[in-house]
């Protein structure tokens, strides 16, 4: 629960990049395969 309450007081602009990242993960995988 300490991390989850890390990542908030991280800020959104930390969050944005996180969601970044996954989206762009995704996007990745659906085109490899």
């Amino acid at each position: 629960m300490g991390d989850g309450g890390a990542f908030v007081g991280a800020g959104s602009g930390f969050a944005l990049i996180v969601v970044l990242f996954i989206l762009l993960v995704i996007v990745g995988a659906a085109f490899w395969c």
